[in-house]
């Protein structure tokens, strides 16, 4: 019988590190994935600085702009929301022997890129191009 006992305890811890694997390699696919989100929200970014400095010259003057400022909101939704979703998986599991980027940072780098953006925006409209209004 004890045999038996040590065979279920055994397995047991087994499973209980192979789960607390998994849940280290989930956090860090969540890792990933806030990544490439956030990397989408950077070519929306850059679809709007490329649209408005190709069509930049286009009549009515606020037309590029405003087509520019669209994508780039986009790219600001994109990063809020990454770092949402990358903080409710945080918030669900927990690292046991990965060291994954804690959810005050999935903020920090989300902000920043939202408030360089915020700052092209501000810079496409400002800025001098083409006649004079």
């Amino acid at each position: 019988m004890t045999d038996n006992n040590e065979l279920a305890e055994n397995r047991t811890e087994l499973a209980d590190e192979r789960t607390d694997l998994a849940e280290d390699r989930t956090l860090m696919a969540n890792e990933r994935t806030f990544a490439g989100w956030m990397r989408t929200g950077l070519a929306a970014v850059g679809i709007g600085l490329g649209f408005n400095a190709l069509f930049g010259r286009l009549e009515p003057w606020w037309l590029p702009r405003g087509i520019a400022t669209a994508f780039i909101l986009i790219g600001i939704f994109i990063f809020y929301a990454a770092q949402r979703r990358g903080r409710k998986v945080l918030d669900r599991l927990q690292s046991h022997n990965a060291e994954p980027l804690g959810g005050v940072n999935l903020l920090a780098v989300a902000i920043v890129f939202s408030a360089a953006s915020l700052v092209l925006i501000a810079g496409i409209w400002i800025m001098e191009s083409g006649p004079t209004r």
